[in-house]
């Protein structure tokens, strides 16, 4: 475990597995995540497909500094932005990020720059425009939060699970955020994808996938998963490991 600087501010960063010259795998978490909230998922990658792997936590999150102020709308296109700058810090040319959620759309918003460094992508639900179902289920984790222990478990994972709580939930369900749509980059992506969508996800629905596939210039491999909701790495982390090592073995 360490600390890298991008955007201004302190990110913990960890890297697994052994360089072998090869483009590493970065991983991008969701709006609630962190490092350790990827649990056993990197060191499964890393194992999987012989490539080092570098998880960060973003600022707000993990034991990165903690968000100072109200996040923007545009947060995913700062983090995409912040992204480059801790991939050039790092010195990694060239990278495939594997994002999850707000990090798969962070990793869509970075391929579609003119500085991209990503030689490919993962996507697992990843967000292109915002849906009923996504404002739903985010209005039912602030109830969560005022009602179970949801704050104490997050705290296990962030500096001030509060802070990192209401950075995500207040600006996805600003009435301002409904506008959000990053549809109009994806045509810009020329490196290969992998889209990896739960038929049963709470967050999001299959037309997130669907959009996807119209709109890049060359359809993505696709890894549809009935049954599986919102997080099928931790759901499904066999089905989800072989698919990403399968899609890596031939870049």
């Amino acid at each position: 475990m360490g600390f890298a600087s991008a955007g201004g501010h302190r990110l913990e960063i960890e890297w697994l597995g052994r360089d072998d010259g090869r483009a590493p795998l970065v991983l991008l978490h969701e709006g609630l995540g962190s490092i350790s909230l990827w649990r056993d998922f990197p060191a499964r990658l890393a194992q999987a497909t012989g490539r080092r792997v570098l998880v960060y936590s973003r600022y707000g999150h993990g034991e990165s500094d903690v968000l100072r102020e109200r996040q923007p709308v545009a947060f995913m296109h700062r983090e995409a932005e912040a992204f480059g700058e801790l991939l050039e810090n790092l010195r990694v040319a060239s990278a495939i990020l594997v994002g999850h959620s707000d990090g798969a759309s962070i990793a869509l918003l970075h391929a579609a720059s003119p500085v991209s460094r990503a030689s490919a992508l993962v996507v697992l639900a990843p967000h292109l425009f915002v849906e009923d179902r996504t404002i739903a289920s985010i209005a039912e984790a602030r109830e969560a939060l005022a009602t179970t222990d949801l704050l104490l478990r997050l705290g296990r994972h962030h500096r001030d699970p509060l802070r990192t709580f209401r950075g995500w939930n207040d600006v996805w369900l600003d009435p301002a955020f409904r506008a959000w749509d990053i549809r109009e980059g994806i045509s810009r992506i020329e490196v290969p994808v992998l889209a990896i969508q739960g038929e049963e996800d709470e967050y999001g629905t299959m037309a997130q996938v669907d959009e996807l596939g119209r709109l890049l210039p060359v359809a993505p491999t696709e890894l549809r998963l009935p049954g599986c909701g919102h997080s099928a790495h931790r759901d499904r982390p066999a089905e989800v490991t072989a698919a990403v090592a399968e899609f890596v073995d031939v870049l």
